[in-house]
């Protein structure tokens, strides 16, 4: 089973910048496409950026040209940079290893794909 350890989150005050690192079990950053997804106070779990084996990356409108996704492959480390946050981007940020076959509350489709999201997440507060 795979295992995702998220780290970076904390405070920061609007127009600030944040960067999240999820390092994963084995091979699964090289080998997986991978993504983060954040989940607001009373909401559920939403895909925020993606990235597939290939390198394609792909983001929610709201965080486009704000947030970066990326990996590091030797390390098996996949980051986000978040830049210029607001205070709409306060929430708790989750790294998902990209699956063929999920089920259960955990599994999430986004981006065309299924999405198994997982670990105790990091927490993003951004103050005005």
């Amino acid at each position: 089973q795979v295992q995702l350890t998220v780290s970076g989150g904390g405070s920061v005050a609007a127009g600030g910048s944040l960067t999240l690192s999820c390092q994963a079990s084995g091979d699964t950053v090289a080998t997986s496409g991978m993504a983060w997804f954040r989940q607001f106070p009373g909401k559920g779990r939403e895909g925020t950026a993606g990235i597939t084996t290939d390198g394609e990356t792909g983001y929610t409108t709201p965080v486009k040209g704000r947030f970066i996704i990326t990996r590091d492959t030797a390390k098996n480390t996949l980051f986000l940079k978040m830049n210029d946050l607001q205070p709409r981007d306060t929430a708790m940020y989750f790294c998902a290893v990209e699956t063929t076959r999920c089920s259960g509350s955990d599994c999430y489709n986004w981006w065309g794909r299924w999405y198994y999201v997982r670990g105790q997440g990091t927490q993003v507060t951004v103050s005005s």
